[in-house]
């Protein structure tokens, strides 16, 4: 088997996100859809995660696999369209809707996973301090200053934690809701914040509660002490509300391994 990573992004508003579901559009169904009618049999897509319904991506991995010794289309091997190529992704963009893009389609080692080989995934958090207009589905209004200096004393607490209970949707299947967080900030840009954040990985909703609750402190709501007890508790019914999807982006993936 010959095994393609697949780099893309793409606009989630109007995706129940990443993961297939049944009656639901979602960004992988659509995307299998497309490669299969291009390559002329069932292909199966994997990707690096599963981000939530309305959550963005503007840059994302998945991998599927091809026969190394077969042909597409049941002619000789030489037939066989190249998934690598410019003409191939050329073609696959202009099946897709405009939401979803592929950037480029590069063969990797057969071991190499999209999802279990990933060693680090970035988010990042937007919000506006003014009514946005032409960013409202990318970015989540918050009216009033926030005190960013107890947010960013909050964020040196996240590096220090382990166990993010607190801050996952409840009853999911993951064995551990342990997380290494390497990057954590809180910054002021033109116009609102970015909450950035890098982890090994993700727990279901995490950033999105994580950053309602950092809201919480900013509005003074919540005070450093605070945040810490709700760490400690390894209860979500402690944490703030989740930020709404619209302002959260998977930005970044990282691997270990040469491209072919």
């Amino acid at each position: 088997m010959s095994r393609y990573f697949i780099h893309m992004a793409y606009d989630g508003s109007d995706y129940c996100g990443w993961q297939i579901q049944p009656n639901e559009k979602t960004v992988q169904q659509v995307l299998v859809h497309a490669l299969s009618t291009l390559l002329k049999q069932e292909t199966p897509v994997t990707g690096a995660g599963r981000t939530d319904t309305g959550v963005h991506a503007s840059h994302f991995i998945a991998h599927f696999d091809l026969p190394s010794d077969q042909s597409l289309d049941d002619n000789s091997s030489s037939n066989a369209p190249d998934p690598s190529s410019e003409q191939f992704i050329f073609k696959l963009n202009r099946f897709l809707p405009p939401d979803i893009v592929v950037y480029k389609i590069v063969a990797v080692p057969e071991d190499i996973h999209a999802r279990f080989s990933a060693t680090y995934r970035t988010y990042h958090y937007h919000i506006s301090s003014i009514k946005p207009l032409y960013t409202r589905n990318y970015s989540h209004y918050v009216y009033g200053k926030l005190d960013t200096e107890a947010i960013k004393r909050c964020c040196r607490v996240i590096l220090e934690t382990t166990d993010f209970t607190s801050f996952s949707k409840l009853h999911t299947d993951v064995k551990t809701n342990n997380c290494s967080v390497t990057h954590a900030a809180w910054k002021n840009v033109e116009q609102g914040y970015l909450f950035e954040i890098t982890a090994d990985r993700f727990l279901r909703n995490m950033v999105r509660s994580l950053t309602g609750t950092l809201l919480d402190v900013g509005r003074g709501k919540l005070d450093l002490d605070g945040f810490i007890k709700i760490v400690e508790a390894k209860d979500r019914g402690k944490a703030g509300t989740s930020a709404p999807a619209k302002g959260l982006f998977l930005v970044d993936i990282g691997y270990n391994y040469p491209e072919k």
